[in-house]
């Protein structure tokens, strides 16, 4: 469904919801926590929730969504390899995304929820953030929170969803969940440049959502992160 044709379903929901209250599987390692005060409205620390140093302006890069006229600014390297996909596979399989519809790499630290801070680090991205605002969940169809898991267990873990935070869900919220140098990071990442340079894998290519294979690796990797 493009965003062109006027406000979908989830949008409403998640507007009305401002008005209102406003295929690779492994065991990927726990992340460290950087500190912060449980009710802290500003991010104090040099690094963020997933381990991940706080970024400067020039470690970061804009970036444009192939197939799109949206952009996003990201830590170069291997998290922007990894985000890149995950927002690529949205674009082409959930809703088409245009200019001003990603934020990413930000320098404010004002946090609604600890998870936002690994914007600072250039290590997230949120996807329509005014549509998909902490607090607010119950905004996809179940098609859409279909591709949303398969895209996760594609990741092996490495990604994790704002929305299966239990306190404060933010939907359109994509992070980078291990340290720099994890091996499970680089293992992905090297899966997908090699599908970047092969056609018919990786964003863009069809994906069989109702394959037995990738349905029960989605479920497992949810078991393992919905207590976020």
């Amino acid at each position: 469904m493009s965003n062109t044709t006027g406000l979908s379903r989830r949008q409403l929901l998640a507007a009305a919801g401002v008005a209102a209250g406003a295929t690779v599987i492994g065991t990927v390692a726990p992340v460290h926590r950087a500190e912060a005060a449980p009710n802290s409205r500003r991010w104090r620390g040099a690094r963020t929730q997933n381990g991940w140093p706080v970024a400067n302006r020039d470690e970061v890069e804009s970036y444009r969504i192939e197939g799109s006229d949206a952009r996003v600014t990201l830590a170069t390297g291997a998290a922007a390899t990894v985000l890149l996909h995950v927002v690529r596979r949205f674009h082409y399989e959930v809703d088409a995304l245009g200019r001003g519809d990603l934020s990413g790499h930000r320098t404010n630290r004002a946090v609604a929820a600890h998870f936002e801070s690994n914007y600072l680090s250039g290590t997230a991205v949120a996807i329509r953030p005014s549509l998909y605002p902490a607090g607010s969940a119950g905004n996809l169809f179940p098609r859409e929170m279909t591709v949303i898991r398969d895209i996760l267990a594609e990741c092996n873990g490495v990604v994790r969803w704002g929305g299966d935070d239990r306190s404060r869900p933010k939907e359109g919220h994509f992070q980078i969940d291990v340290p720099p140098g994890d091996p499970h990071l680089d293992r992905l990442v090297r899966t997908l440049e090699g599908w970047r340079t092969r056609p018919g894998r990786g964003a863009g290519t069809p994906v069989d959502l109702l394959d037995s294979s990738r349905r029960s690796a989605a479920r497992a990797l949810q078991a393992r992160q919905r207590p976020f």
